[in-house]
């Protein structure tokens, strides 16, 4: 038996029974002019219990088991990341690898680089390198050429034809990486990490260059080492990391030395890049910045600003390459 019919059966007993229930005003009586309302019979009480507990109510002939496109909300659209144009031509003016480029010494010199790197994204390593797929590229001192770097690892990784590529501007103190390719600072990684309705989506930057997106550095930050060690960044890092499953995440991190950002960065990454100036960074320095990073499972150290003897000249701002621990 309902809940209503259950009523209606107590209110028989209780009239039976001698006691005065009141009753409702049918539709169309008058107004009721005691200073008390009219209170509701037990039925309508009972409707009532019944329409608290399970939403908005509605009479039982106006009810409906199929709901209506219309009692839907609208579905909202989806998000679509803003397109960039980088200026290829002037990129590779400025000694960048770029997709329309002839092949270079530059070129090759980056496939020797990113080779070992793919092939530990990749799952193909010897041992399985845990968050393998995050890059970090660093050097001990500032300018020893970690953008530069950064910036072609990550576009020569996107010529391959199975993994995509994000790279991320994550030298939050000093970003470099929209300058050099031509682009305005906008929102980015600490926005996400501090703005609860902003979505990846949101800030994320599709470019001309194809499998290749970039993540801007976002707004600046007094507590941005905090907010990169933070639970929220771990979450954000596992979202970008795992949305795509061939997704490769570059990222452009500050000085190992004179930061604290990338020693806490570090601790999230499967593979760390260390920029080494030829000729110019101290020994000691490049032992120092090693040992904030040896918790990492893989660093490759490459010697970067190398003079060529065999032909006297200095090719762009690379040349030489390395592997150590």
């Amino acid at each position: 038996m309902g809940l209503i019919e259950q009523a209606a059966k107590r209110l028989e007993e209780l009239k039976r029974a001698g006691v005065d229930v009141p009753v409702a005003e049918p539709a169309g009586a008058g107004v009721v002019t005691s200073s008390a309302q009219q209170a509701p019979s037990v039925p309508e009480r009972a409707m009532r219990m019944r329409a608290d507990a399970d939403g908005p109510f509605r009479h039982p002939a106006q009810a409906s088991d199929a709901v209506s496109a219309q009692d839907l909300p609208p579905a909202a659209p989806p998000r679509r990341s803003k397109l960039v144009e980088i200026d290829l031509p002037r990129l590779a003016a400025a000694g960048y690898v770029t997709p329309t480029s002839p092949r270079s010494r530059l070129a090759d010199e980056m496939r020797v680089v990113k080779r070992p790197l793919i092939s530990n994204a990749q799952g193909r390593s010897a041992a399985p390198i845990q968050a393998a797929n995050l890059i970090m590229v660093t050097s001990a001192v500032p300018g020893e050429g970690k953008t530069f770097m950064a910036i072609n690892l990550a576009i020569s990784i996107a010529m391959e034809l199975d993994t995509t590529v994000l790279l991320v501007d994550a030298d939050v103190a000093r970003p470099a990486i929209p300058e050099r390719l031509g682009l305005s600072q906008d929102k980015g990684l600490l926005d996400l990490l501090t703005t609860k309705d902003l979505d990846v989506a949101d800030v994320l930057l599709r470019t001309n260059v194809e499998r290749l997106s970039l993540l801007p550095a976002g707004t600046p930050h007094a507590r941005a080492t905090e907010l990169l060690a933070s639970e929220a960044m771990a979450r954000l890092l596992e979202e970008l990391a795992c949305r795509y499953p061939d997704r490769i995440l570059v990222f452009d991190a500050p000085p190992l030395i004179s930061s604290t950002e990338s020693r806490v960065l570090a601790t999230h990454m499967g593979q760390i890049v260390l920029v080494v100036e030829a000729d110019r960074t101290p020994q000691a320095s490049v032992k120092q910045a090693l040992s904030t990073i040896e918790q990492c499972p893989v660093v490759m150290t490459v010697l970067n600003k190398i003079e060529r003897s065999e032909s006297g000249s200095y090719y762009g701002s690379y040349g030489g390459y390395g592997y150590g621990q």
